[in-house]
């Protein structure tokens, strides 16, 4: 693809997508369209999962990058190209320039999770770790592009990647031809751009919902400036969509052809990851996992059949664990109680006896005798349980009431 102007450059139709999908032919996976008996109950009407998850590199940036590196030109290409990222991104342009043998350096920060860093090499890219912050990562990729020569192949903001995205509407239209909305996370909004510059063009009346969290919320401020602005210090723990502006060549065609943008809460995004896990045995990182959520904090805003977009499953094991974690607690499986007791023998067997009865699950105690607040023959005891949803934890809760505990809120 190429783009001769500066004003085609703003412009992205569904020529070039389907010039896309001619590109990625053998390239990228068409990959699976999953149903999920769960979300359609709760929606009340047909939910599919678009799994991009069990793309190649696992996630769906590899086809805007090879679609991004395979239009440049020789002599381009000749100098190598260049990325910043820190997970999904890197990987995807590591493998599109070893599959076009292309040179390719992706600088990631400092601290990105070890199993990102090593797959981008694995994947054939000089990796460079530089900075603690994406932005720092970003600002040394694009002073070794100027240095260099090296292309810098940008995550969302750019034409040529927005069309490589768009497949995944293409692809959507034909595995699920009744669709009536489709729901795809937005960070930079290259993805969500692509997918409606495809779908609008061909089932106009088919409904596109972009999802971003409530943290790192770039969209709706922008949309309702009508230019792209900056959301300081965005936090999230979906990575993949914590994008602090928006891009300008996808803020067009979103603000254009997208429907709506809604928010998610940390609570919904770790809960969706968790049901991802267990109803669907889908491995999905929290931006992948962001369209669920918005399912789940608002089922009845969306008309079916639905289909959610699983936009990727890279996920460190480290932090894989603390989210789950943190969606169990949400959905009221885990309970922290401090309560006070007489510090006595058998007075721990006692209280274990209590929630034994309450079928809740210890999983850690921890004592404490020091605290000034303490009486000379008191204790206090920190239980963290595993419990069976917001009911039991009621349940426990009053079981440790009626035997005479002092629970301390």
């Amino acid at each position: 693809m190429s783009y001769s102007t500066p004003d085609s450059l703003q412009t992205v139709t569904l020529d070039d997508v389907l010039g896309a999908q001619k590109m990625l032919a053998g390239v990228s996976r068409v990959t699976a369209m999953e149903g999920s008996r769960h979300l359609s109950q709760l929606v009340g009407a047909p939910v599919l999962l678009k799994c991009e998850n069990l793309q190649r590199t696992g996630s769906f940036k590899l086809r805007g990058a090879y679609v991004r590196i395979a239009g440049l030109l020789p002599e381009e290409r000749a100098a190598g190209v260049v990325a910043a990222s820190a997970g999904n991104h890197a990987q995807g342009v590591a493998l599109a320039s070893s599959l076009l043998g292309v040179r390719s350096t992706v600088f990631m920060p400092s601290g990105a999770p070890l199993p990102k860093v090593a797959a981008t090499r694995d994947y054939g890219a000089e990796v460079r770790l530089h900075g603690q912050v994406v932005d720092e990562t970003l600002a040394a990729a694009q002073e070794y592009a100027e240095r260099t020569g090296a292309v810098f192949i940008h995550p969302f903001d750019h034409p040529d990647i927005i069309a490589g995205q768009g497949t995944v509407g293409l692809e959507i239209l034909e595995q699920c031809p009744e669709v009536r909305t489709i729901v795809v996370g937005i960070g930079g909004g290259g993805l969500a751009a692509g997918i409606a510059v495809a779908v609008k063009a061909l089932r106009p009346d088919v409904r596109v919902v972009g999802v971003q969290a409530a943290g790192a919320a770039a969209y709706p401020p922008s949309l309702a400036a009508g230019r792209p602005t900056v959301v300081a210090n965005p936090a999230t723990m979906a990575d993949g969509i914590k994008v602090g502006r928006p891009g300008d060549v996808p803020f067009r065609l979103v603000r254009e052809l997208v429907d709506d943008v809604v928010t998610v809460s940390e609570n919904h995004l770790s809960g969706a990851l968790l049901l991802c896990l267990e109803r669907a045995k889908l491995v999905v990182e929290p931006a992948g996992a962001s369209p669920v959520a918005a399912l789940l904090s608002a089922p009845d805003a969306f008309e079916g059949p639905v289909v959610a977009l699983l936009s990727g499953g890279n996920v460190d094991p480290l932090l894989m664990q603390r989210i789950l974690r943190h969606g169990m607690a949400a959905a009221g499986r885990y309970l922290a109680v401090t309560l006070r007791l007489t510090d006595r023998p058998g007075a721990l067997a006692t209280l274990l006896g209590v929630l034994s009865v309450a079928d809740a699950n210890v999983l850690d105690v921890s004592h404490v005798r020091t605290d000034p607040r303490l009486g000379l023959t008191e204790v206090e005891v920190e239980l963290h349980l595993e419990t069976k949803g917001p009911e039991h934890c009621a349940d426990v809760n009053r079981a440790l009431r009626e035997a005479g505990y002092t629970v301390i809120d």
